[in-house]
């Protein structure tokens, strides 16, 4: 099992987008840009409505992987973490609401309206349990 460094949760920490990847039978695998919170307990968590495609792929393989980047004008950085996931029926709201403070200024009319409308969804947390990871910094 592989586990993510200090280093790395610093570098995951950041309002950056991840690109998650779930396994999709025959399908070909497309990767989605997703927010996310890398956890204390070196989880990755994020949130989905249960009705979502990719909560659908994962109750028939439940494995994913998010890729991580740093945007550019940065030195080269990413991180990838692939895993078994669970689903989580509870904390989604949470989630959500921690993760909307990361990634948009509340304080907008636009954002408070977005937060809302997450809020007033039903969500899941979609949790990976880091079974391989890999970074590479230049």
């Amino acid at each position: 099992m592989s586990t993510l460094t200090d280093h790395d949760l610093e570098f995951l920490r950041r309002p950056l987008h991840g690109f998650l990847t779930v396994a999709a039978g025959p399908r070909p695998p497309q990767p989605r840009p997703v927010w996310f919170e890398a956890a204390d307990d070196g989880t990755i968590q994020l949130f989905t409505s249960p009705d979502s495609a990719k909560i659908r792929q994962l109750r028939e393989d439940p494995r994913a992987s998010i890729v991580v980047a740093a945007p550019v004008g940065e030195r080269e950085r990413w991180v990838s973490v692939a895993g078994r996931v669970t689903i989580e029926t509870d904390g989604g709201h949470d989630l959500a609401r921690r993760l909307a403070a990361r990634y948009w200024d509340l304080s907008t009319p636009d954002a408070e309206a977005g937060l809302k409308l997450l809020q007033d969804l039903d969500q899941v947390r979609v949790v990976i349990h880091p079974e391989k990871v890999r970074r590479y910094a230049f």
